[in-house]
């Protein structure tokens, strides 16, 4: 039997056995079906994964939506690091197009955004995509998901001191304004503004005083009948 690569001279001078069994990849679940994966083509699926930089100062959620092994679909959110930003808006042109080979082996700007796409690659060629069992996939859009109205990340951002204790920034609702405290001075809910819906109410022409009104909700026990007895700005109280 022929070989069309460079073999060691003990090699040539073997005989030929036949190989018996043929044991092929394992299948794994993509978009609906049991797929044996032999080729980047084979993949399809979307799914998200984190990564985190070297010096663990900032983090990366990727989102990708693959389709026959192309990225047709890309979600990149950063935290942390301000330089990340533009990382993220260069990355985000680089990857739609590329195999997932290919974007696993492009520098894509920042580190944190590179190890998360590792990341994601083990996801994708192992079948553990959040589409592994949905038929037919997600559609190309389904990253925007993620962000809600206003299309804006959903963030939880608190500061808190052992002298002064605990202060809500940003919650998934929104902006917070206030919190409100019991008579115990413990938190019992906050005020927030949907910044999102809010932009969109300006970029339409409505009053800002109005859009703030119509975009500012609370949760918990945020009314004096529910407990409260002081409303601070985390910010600045």
């Amino acid at each position: 039997m022929s070989c069309p690569y460079q073999c060691s001279h003990e090699v040539e001078q073997m005989c030929y056995v036949a190989k018996g069994a043929k044991h092929g990849p394992a299948p794994i679940p993509e978009e609906g079906k049991w797929v044996q994966a032999k080729e980047i083509k084979d993949i399809s699926g979307l799914t998200h994964g984190v990564g985190w930089c070297a010096p663990q100062q900032g983090a990366c959620k990727l989102t990708l939506n693959v389709k026959d092994g192309v990225i047709q679909e890309a979600l990149i959110e950063t935290i942390g690091c301000s330089g990340m930003t533009h990382s993220a808006a260069m990355a985000a042109e680089v990857l739609p197009g590329k195999t997932v080979l290919e974007a696993l082996n492009t520098d894509l700007v920042c580190d944190a955004i590179n190890t998360a796409m590792r990341e994601l690659f083990l996801q994708i060629a192992y079948g553990r995509t959040q589409s592994a069992f949905s038929e037919g996939g997600l559609p190309i859009g389904a990253g925007l998901e993620d962000l809600g109205k206003g299309l804006r990340s959903q963030i939880g951002t608190m500061y808190s001191t052992k002298q002064k204790g605990v202060r809500y920034l940003e919650m998934a609702e929104g902006y917070v304004k206030r919190i409100a405290l019991d008579k115990n001075d413990e938190v019992i809910g906050y005020e927030f503004v949907r910044m999102g819906p809010f932009m969109e109410q300006l970029k339409k022409g409505a009053d800002p005083k109005e859009a703030l009104a119509k975009c500012t909700g609370t949760y918990g026990r945020f009314s004096k009948e529910q407990g409260a007895v002081k409303f601070i700005d985390p910010r600045h109280e």
